[in-house]
């Protein structure tokens, strides 16, 4: 297992050079151009998130903008943002947390790109439902299939299989950190016990995902940003120290475990991306699904997903450990460690309590996840009839994941994540042109004073749109009162 574990390890730590400078260069190039898009729209964001949803030609409501964000949160607020973040201080020290933060701005430029894509090149089930991601814009924006059916595979084994099993390891991790040992036993009944949960969703199909996405998701993130601002309450004396430790060491001005720069900026940038899935193409998928009237509107509430699981969730973890835990864990890793300096804050109850919420927030990151890969089945195979099978696989490699090796499970999801994020990134730089296109047309409507709306047309030169028409976007109630 060690064996294995160094091959998948040795190969990340060349190939992850590469990723990250695609990330940072793409990031930073589409923050200039878009001059800094993901700061000014802010109050867009958040009027995007909160807007009914258009009507569907039979006269259905579709999806939502909020539960696209939802199913989309749900893969993002997961045991990244608790096990994740503990890792990535474990082996980068504190100075991790300050590039996690760093890659959340950048990347929230490369959100916004990327699911305004998706909304524009979705594609209509027969349901009535809208689906679609980075295949779709390959095929339909970049005409490359071939290219599509690349990203599909990949992202359908990513999702589907490797980062399910990153999430039922890290609740059988947090499950034994609260019985006090760890067995084969508890292992297994555990991932009995979550793939027989989740077989029970995702066999509902998009609408119970989303359905359960939208509850539980607001509800954890709620209740865990509540526990972590007690503790920063608790230690607020001792807050500025702490920020002060996160930038010293993040630029290697403080050796903390042999952390240094180089440590602190690899860990960092990899649970950051891990987290918030800023350019992965991962998000786009449930993007996608939303019936929003531009595809610009889509394109900023997924932005707002990358600062809500990252500058909130992700940073609520890191103040808890640094706040408790000067020795970052003394040989604890992932889910454990932050129920460790939990406990050492506000007792040996929230050991019990944070297993249960590491539960659920794996368990919807599982469904989310899982959407995700059924999207991209249908792009490959163009029915619904292998859904069956994938759902099944699932299921198994959710099982799996409970009796797997901490660290080689997620050094899998690193070398898998990182081969996602490249193919998806490529594809990005010839169609951004066309996001800012439509950012423009979107611009122009509110500088109106109106509710922009998008026709397949609007934008000369752009082609491959499938939906679009009038009769794929038909408003809830009339647009007319928007225009006052």
């Amino acid at each position: 297992m060690d064996t294995a574990v160094d091959f998948v390890t040795d190969i990340n730590d060349t190939f992850w050079y590469a990723v990250i400078a695609l990330l940072i260069g793409s990031g930073l190039y589409y923050t200039i151009r878009s001059r800094f898009i993901q700061i000014r729209l802010l109050p867009d964001m958040l009027r995007s998130i909160v807007e009914k949803p258009e009507r569907q030609p039979n006269g259905e409501p579709g999806l939502s903008a909020f539960r696209a964000f939802s199913v989309s949160a749900a893969s993002r607020v997961g045991t990244g943002n608790v096990a994740g973040v503990a890792i990535a201080i474990s082996l980068g020290g504190p100075g991790a947390v300050f590039w996690m933060w760093a890659m959340a701005l950048v990347g929230a430029a490369t959100a916004f790109l990327e699911s305004t894509l998706a909304q524009l090149y979705k594609v209509r089930d027969e349901d009535g439902s809208f689906r679609g991601g980075p295949a779709y814009y390959m095929q339909y924006g970049l005409r490359k299939r071939w290219m599509g059916m690349i990203f599909a595979v990949i992202i359908t084994i990513t999702y589907g299989f490797v980062f399910n099993a990153v999430q039922t390891n890290s609740i059988v991790d947090a499950v034994s950190s609260s019985v006090g040992e760890k067995t084969m036993a508890l292992q297994v009944i555990v991932g009995l016990a979550v793939a027989l949960i989740v077989g029970a969703v995702i066999f509902g199909g998009i609408r119970r995902i989303s359905g359960v996405s939208q509850i539980v998701v607001p509800v954890l993130a709620f209740v865990y940003l509540v526990i972590g601002i007690i503790v920063v309450v608790l230690n607020i004396g001792e807050v500025p120290t702490m920020f002060r430790l996160i930038v010293e060491n993040a630029f290697g001005l403080e050796e903390v475990i042999g952390g240094g720069f180089g440590a602190a900026f690899m860990n960092g940038i990899r649970r950051g991306l891990f987290s918030n899935e800023a350019g992965m193409g991962s998000a786009p998928n449930a993007g996608a699904a939303a019936a929003v009237s531009h595809p610009v509107k889509q394109g900023l509430v997924q932005s707002l997903g990358v600062y809500f699981d990252t500058l909130l969730v992700c940073s609520i973890t890191a103040f808890i450990i640094l706040l408790s835990e000067p020795e970052f864990g003394s040989g604890l890793e992932g889910a454990a460690l932050t129920q460790n300096a939990l406990a050492l804050q506000l007792g040996d109850w929230t050991v019990h309590f944070l297993a249960v919420l590491i539960f659920f927030l794996a368990f919807t990151s599982v469904i989310g996840n899982y959407y995700y890969s059924e999207s991209n089945m249908e792009f490959l195979t163009g029915s619904r009839r292998i859904l069956p099978y994938l759902r099944s696989a699932v299921v198994l490699c959710v099982f799996l994941g409970a009796i797997g090796s901490l660290p080689l499970v997620w050094a899998l999801a690193d070398l898998a994540m990182g081969i996602m994020a490249t193919v998806n990134l490529i594809a990005l730089i010839p169609l951004s042109g066309i996001a800012y296109a439509l950012f423009h047309h979107y611009s122009a409507q509110r500088k109106q004073g109106r509710d922009p709306v998008f026709r397949a047309g609007d934008v000369p030169g752009v082609r491959g749109i499938q939906v679009w028409n009038d009769d794929d976007v038909t408003p809830v109630e009339s647009r007319s009162s928007d225009a006052r």
